[in-house]
């Protein structure tokens, strides 16, 4: 299994980095931080290139806002030293689920379980 691991490594980057990912790290990431996530966050050593490790699954939206922008050099400040100020109506994250079973689907979509009929226009029916 562990050469399997190791392909598949070498050529998909969904599930946590490709080989030269870790390679590049390795020879010119400095980590800097983790987020909430267990992303971990790498800059290079002369700190103009950003980019983050996910834990897991590749899926931007689980990168908290202030390393988000951290990332795309917003902040300059890492948000260890500078958090940004949290809201009182912040919700915590909840995955992407477009494509799942638990997506939103509005009112009268055919993809509700018991979807309603709809009632906004009249069928038009020739004379």
């Amino acid at each position: 299994m562990g050469i399997l691991n190791t392909l598949l490594r070498a050529v998909t980057w969904w599930n946590g980095q490709t080989l030269g990912t870790q390679f590049y790290t390795w020879r010119k990431g400095e980590k800097v931080g983790e987020d909430t996530q267990g992303n971990i966050f790498y800059q290079s050593r002369d700190a103009k290139k950003r980019w983050v490790i996910y834990n897991g699954e590749a899926e931007a939206s689980r990168v908290d806002p202030d390393w988000h922008g951290w990332l795309h050099h917003t902040f300059k400040e890492l948000p260890t030293d500078r958090p940004l100020p949290k809201k009182a109506w912040v919700k915590p994250h909840q995955e992407n689920l477009t494509g799942t079973a638990l997506a939103y689907a509005p009112e009268g979509s055919i993809r509700r379980p018991e979807p309603k009929p709809r009632q906004d226009y009249e069928a038009w029916s020739p004379e």
